[in-house]
């Protein structure tokens, strides 16, 4: 039987490129970078020239570059600090951010007796930015605001930069959650008014265990992770050397084909979308799919019935791995926060299909044939 993947959004096959790059690291250069004979110059050579790579792509300095064990503790870092370090007593964010954000945000709430904010979403699921700026102005003090620049589970992209000068406007201060778009557009945070981003190298064909954190120079935090003067004393721990080289890689590779690979994913997507809609019925789709959203995701809707409840687990033993929402929760069932949000139907089932360059229109039409026979 063959095998389709289509989560993509959940994680990425490791570009082969990626692992090349890695297995010197895996192999011969196996120095702890701490040490200070030549085992241990060379690897600290290797991540000293990633971090490089990384800033150049990100349009951002080397200095502001941290690598982290992924977006969840580049999440938690940046939160934790915005109160902890620079006198956030304020916390905003949405009701469809990932997890990673809101349990960190409601934690952090809860432990420093501080308000924690979500601010309104429009019909199509955007953070409504006039409730962001009263939020913001209603508020006696400083603010963080957390935000993710493109869902997750619906793909709907936040407008950064208009969000960014809002927080300059009120001196809040800004983390932006870039995990499902690093990697996948061009981003330069010289121009963009953030103080934080997270990211993740597994979310575009990089290794899984390894991100970043970006912090902006002019930022000055403490450690969230103690005991040790690794990342510029800034992440205790030794570092995962061949992660970070294989982040670096897989990040260079990724922007080299960007405009191709973003232009046939698109064109998948697309072609998926118009099959769906003439051979499903009552197919619809959940976020604002047809206007400013993530060229990678498409979260379809489906009515509720017998069939379609069991669809994602009908679709697996039929070798097709899809998502019904975030597969960051170790197979929890308990249904989507993000849809639950977006569509108050509770006579629909959601299915979120993601792709990436080495999907094929053939898998789509064999899906959209089992899709038929299933439902």
């Amino acid at each position: 039987m063959q095998r389709i993947y289509l989560d993509n959004a959940a994680t990425t096959a490791l570009d082969p490129r990626a692992l090349e790059a890695m297995m010197p690291y895996l192999t011969q250069h196996f120095g702890n970078p701490s040490s200070i004979y030549s085992y241990g110059r060379e690897t600290k050579m290797a991540i000293e020239a990633a971090r490089k790579s990384v800033a150049k792509i990100l349009g951002a300095q080397p200095a502001e570059i941290f690598f982290t064990s992924g977006g969840t503790e580049s999440t938690n870092t940046a939160i934790t600090a915005a109160v902890r370090d620079l006198g956030c007593n304020h916390i905003i964010t949405s009701p469809i951010e990932h997890h990673a954000t809101l349990h960190s945000a409601e934690h952090t709430s809860h432990c420093n007796n501080i308000p924690l904010s979500y601010v309104e979403l429009d019909e199509k699921g955007h953070v409504k930015l006039e409730h962001l700026e009263h939020l913001l102005s209603s508020h006696n003090g400083r603010s963080l605001v957390t935000l993710m620049h493109a869902n997750n589970e619906i793909g709907n992209l936040l407008k950064v930069k208009a969000v960014g000068e809002i927080c300059q406007k009120y001196d809040a201060v800004f983390h932006c959650d870039m995990v499902p778009t690093v990697g996948h557009f061009k981003i330069n945070l010289s121009e963009l008014p953030v103080h934080f981003i997270s990211s993740a190298g597994h979310k575009f064909h990089g290794p899984k265990g390894v991100g970043v954190l970006y912090v902006r120079q002019d930022v000055q935090i403490k450690p969230y992770i103690q005991g040790g003067a690794q990342e510029r004393n800034m992440r205790a721990g030794t570092e995962n050397l061949y992660g970070i080289v294989g982040y670096a890689k897989a990040l260079e590779v990724a922007m080299e084909s960007y405009e191709a690979d973003c232009a046939y994913v698109t064109d998948l997507r697309n072609y998926m979308t118009a099959q769906l809609q003439q051979e499903i019925p009552d197919v619809s789709f959940n976020g604002d799919w047809n206007g400013s959203c993530l060229y990678t995701i498409l979260n379809v809707s489906l009515p509720k019935t017998e069939r379609s409840e069991m669809l994602l687990y009908s679709l697996d033993m039929n070798g097709i791995c899809v998502s019904g929402g975030s597969a960051c929760s170790s197979g929890a069932n308990h249904g989507s926060h993000v849809i639950a949000q977006v569509n108050k139907d509770t006579n629909r089932v959601a299915i979120r299909f993601s792709f990436c360059k080495h999907n094929t229109r053939e898998e789509i039409d064999y899906v959209i044939s089992k899709l038929k026979d299933l439902i």
